[in-house]
């Protein structure tokens, strides 16, 4: 009873029973035609049956094993579905096994039908592969027999020059062979080239009809498919080779020789100043990596991107046999004097107008009240510090551009500039004030530029003004105004009210009616940078003006030692524009570096251009500033003992005209005891390097509207360099001359109280001697400095430390009376001596 309880308990666990194995065969195959069989093992379920149950019912299931696969499975598949007496379970691991039987057959099948398939199309290529080679090889010795039979038969015309009899049997032969000839010769050759052939064989070798060896064949092993195929590659390689081969030596033949090869061209190369390696290589024709090899080997390790100078072009222009072409100066550098538009070209453009004067007289207030704006308020201290230029529309529709310069002492360069540029310029003149010395220097720079004048008396509206006056002032200065019967135009306005500026445009309009000024705008863009600067967050910004063509954002350019190209255009309203017609002032970005201003702007047509331009400029002026240097030992050793004090300084401003106008005014304050030495001036913020500098030479930093960097400021606290912030001109000029005028310490005047001649000598003392003086003239004082004078020739200088008249000290010993004294530091007294008594009187320095 316990063995029935236990048997059910066993058939619920088949899966953890160990399976009976089926052994079976399956055909691997693999690339190349090659195939292997495996042994593999089927394994089925192990059928446990239940007490009285028969045993036999897993013995169909074993019976195909030793039978071929398809034919086994035949009876098998006429199994009833459902077997008496068998379970669920059993039935489902049955119809399992038998599935699984089934797919291992159909699978095999599949593998067997397709490496069958492989096989069959291996065979077929590689019979195509041997017949194709076949025909190749056959077709190759029929056209050398041929080509031998013409050699030969050339050869035999060459020696029988009779035409050759035609007989029966050379019909007979000429129609049994295979090739389409016109004649066979009579006679043949008797040495045959396959028999030759056969001949240099080795012994034992048996020779195939087609003239190669069978022992060829046999050591070469088992044709396989890709064998077959190189094979066939390779000889249709080799074919094609031999024909180029036949091809040329045929060439060879008809010309009599081998063929020549291609003269080389020789060009002239124009070479510049500096080129790049790959300019060089397309002007030579030559390829760059030849040029880059060259280079090497003469020690220059260069790539085709990196710029020679001329001298090394020159040797590789020589090497590479080509003839070299300098290009003077005029070739490289842009010159725009000999260019002049055509009549037919020009159009009517906007007048350019300058207001100048003295400072104070209202210049940017009157500016300010035609544009309706107020500028006035961001200056400092109400003083134009460099250039602004504007650009304003009247009632009619009509353009005018205005440049606003600084009636300041020092910048006399930025008046110059403005004076440069324009066409019409504004004279404006305070009426209680009168005229000054800039206004002087107004009137000459507009007389320099040949520009027509306009007078603008400003501040009309004032009591004390008095405009007549103003005219008749300028009569000293040849300024004839039409109220004098003159030539000048003049107005009387009022920035402050807004009076006489309608008449002030009128006249203005008038005279570029006159003037006719004209431009073309169809062509490259020439312009004048008007004033340049480095901003923090655009980079270097330079405003222009431009004179002719239109400048247009993209456009690649050159002004001065820059270059660049035009990222970017604002007008004067800062608003972004796409391109710039003439007499328009405009903003500049995309430049290289900042510019001096009054440096001209040219579009050239690529950016080598610009580049080859610029650095040929910037070589020029390292040229000019070694120049200036001293190159003599002389002028350095003169420089050297000269006694002058140098004031090392520091200078950076906001824009290039300001660095211009303090250099200028700082060297204006130098005298003969001490000078200005402006170690840099720049553009921009205050920099690290800028303090590093200081630091280095001990000189302080001006600042001129600019402030240092956050890391600068850290310098400047560490290594405790001074600075100095201005905003103004005047007071930069007055604190530095104060600075300068204490550097050389207070000024030292001499006074001569009283002269004595020495009479006798006595001693004094162990060491010290006495001298018997009578006073000349003047006072002889105790403790005053003294000079002793042998035949006008200063023996000592000294100081009377003991004055005595008989026994007693006295503090003083006026003339016509004797007395005795003792000199400090000094015992070389004689007599016939004469003492030079002084006072040293100190006052403060002013430059």
């Amino acid at each position: 009873m316990s063995d029935n309880e236990d048997t059910p308990t066993r058939t619920r666990k088949p899966l953890g029973l160990k399976r009976s194995v089926d052994a079976g065969e399956v055909k691997q195959t693999f690339s190349h035609g090659r195939t292997n069989k495996v042994a593999v093992e089927v394994k089925r379920r192990r059928k446990l049956l239940k007490p009285g149950e028969a045993a036999p019912a897993p013995e169909p299931v074993a019976a195909p094993a030793p039978a071929p696969a398809p034919v086994a499975k035949k009876p098998a598949a006429k199994k009833p579905a459902v077997v008496p007496g068998e379970t669920p379970q059993e039935r489902l691991v049955r119809l399992q096994r038998e599935a699984e039987e089934a797919r291992l057959m159909a699978l095999e099948e599949a593998n067997r039908r397709e490496t069958e398939e492989k096989q069959r199309a291996l065979e077929e290529e590689k019979r195509r592969a041997e017949e194709n080679r076949r025909a190749e090889e056959e077709a190759a010795k029929a056209a050398e027999a041929e080509r031998q039979a013409e050699v030969e038969a050339a050869k035999e015309e060459a020696a029988a020059p009779a035409a050759p009899v035609k007989t029966e049997e050379a019909v007979e032969a000429k129609a049994g062979a295979p090739a389409p000839r016109k004649f066979t010769p009579v006679a043949r050759p008797e040495i045959k080239k396959p028999e030759k052939k056969a001949e240099k064989k080795g012994p034992g070798r048996e020779t195939r009809s087609d003239g190669g060896n069978r022992d060829d064949r046999r050591r070469g092993g088992k044709l396989t498919v890709n064998r077959a195929l190189n094979e066939d590659e390779g000889a249709r390689a080799r074919s094609l080779a031999a024909l180029k081969r036949a091809r040329e030596k045929e060439r060879r033949a008809q010309g009599g020789g081998e063929r020549k090869q291609r003269e080389k061209q020789v060009r002239d190369v124009v070479v510049p100043e500096a080129i790049t390696v790959q300019e060089l290589a397309n002007r030579m024709a030559e390829k760059g990596a030849d040029l880059v090899k060259a280079l090497f080997n003469m020690g220059m390790m260069v790539t085709v991107n990196q710029t020679i100078d001329a001298d090394t072009a020159e040797l590789l222009v020589e090497e590479f046999g080509h003839n070299l072409t300098r290009v003077s100066e005029s070739d490289v550098d842009i010159s725009t004097s000999d260019d002049v538009d055509p009549e037919d070209t020009l159009q009517p453009r906007p007048p350019v107008v300058t207001i100048m004067g003295h400072v104070d007289h209202g210049k940017t207030s009157l500016l300010d009240a035609l544009r309706g704006t107020d500028v006035t308020k961001g200056e400092a201290g109400g003083i134009t510090q460099h250039i602004g230029a504007y650009q304003i529309t009247t009632k009619n529709k009509d353009k005018i551009t205005f440049l606003d310069t600084p009636g300041h002492a020092a910048f006399t360069e930025m008046r110059a500039r403005g004076a440069n540029v324009t066409d019409i310029v504004v004279l404006v003149v305070a009426a209680d004030d009168g005229i000054m010395p800039q206004t002087i220097e107004a009137i000459n720079h507009t007389k320099a530029a040949g520009v027509p004048m306009i007078v603008a008396i400003n501040k009309c509206d004032k009591p004390e003004a008095n405009p007549q006056k103003i005219r008749e002032r300028l009569l000293e200065h040849e300024v004839i105004v039409e109220a004098m019967s003159g030539d000048v135009m003049d107005v009387e306005v009022s920035a402050k009210s807004g009076a006489g500026l309608d008449k002030l445009l009128e006249a203005i309009q008038l005279q570029a009616e006159l003037l006719e000024l004209k431009a073309n705008p169809d062509r490259d863009a020439e312009a004048t940078v008007i004033e340049a600067q480095l901003d923090k967050g655009r980079g270097p910004v330079a405003t222009v003006l431009v004179t002719r063509g239109t400048l247009k954002r993209g456009d690649t350019f050159v002004v001065g030692t820059e270059s660049g190209r035009v990222r970017a255009l604002v007008d004067d309203k800062g608003q972004q524009i796409k391109e710039a017609g003439p007499s328009m002032p405009v903003e500049v970005l995309g430049l290289g570096g900042v510019p001096d201003a009054g440096d001209q702007l040219a579009v050239v047509e690529n950016e080598q251009r610009a580049r080859e331009v610029a650095q040929y400029r910037q070589e020029k002026a390292t040229e000019k500033r070694t120049a200036l240097a001293p190159t003599s030992f002389d002028t350095m050793f003169s420089n050297l003992q000269s006694n002058v004090i140098e004031f090392p300084l520091l200078v950076k401003a906001d824009v290039k005209g300001s660095v211009e106008a303090i250099v200028t005014a700082l060297h204006n304050i130098s005298n003969d005891d001490i000078k200005v030495r402006v170690l840099h001036a720049g553009v921009g913020a205050i920099t690290e390097s800028d303090v590093t500098l200081a630091a280095a030479s001990n000189a302080p930093i001006i600042g001129f509207n600019v402030r240092p960097n956050p890391k600068a400021r850290e310098l400047v606290k560490r290594d405790n360099v001074e600075m100095k912030y201005f905003d103004v001109i005047y007071h930069l000029t007055e604190e530095i001359a104060k600075e300068m005028a204490g550097e050389l310490g207070p000024e030292k005047i001499e006074h001569v109280v009283g002269r004595a001649e020495v009479k006798q000598v006595f001693p004094a003392g162990k060491k010290d001697k006495a001298a018997g003086l009578l006073v000349l003239e003047g006072v002889i004082k105790k403790g005053l400095h003294a000079r002793l004078t042998r035949e006008d020739v200063i023996v000592s200088a000294t100081t009377i430390a003991s004055l005595r008249r008989f026994k007693d000290d006295v503090d003083e010993v006026r003339a016509g009376l004797e007395c005795g004294v003792v000199l400090a530091d000094t015992n070389d007294i004689k007599a016939g001596d004469n003492l030079e008594v002084f006072e040293i009187e100190e006052r403060e320095r002013v430059l």
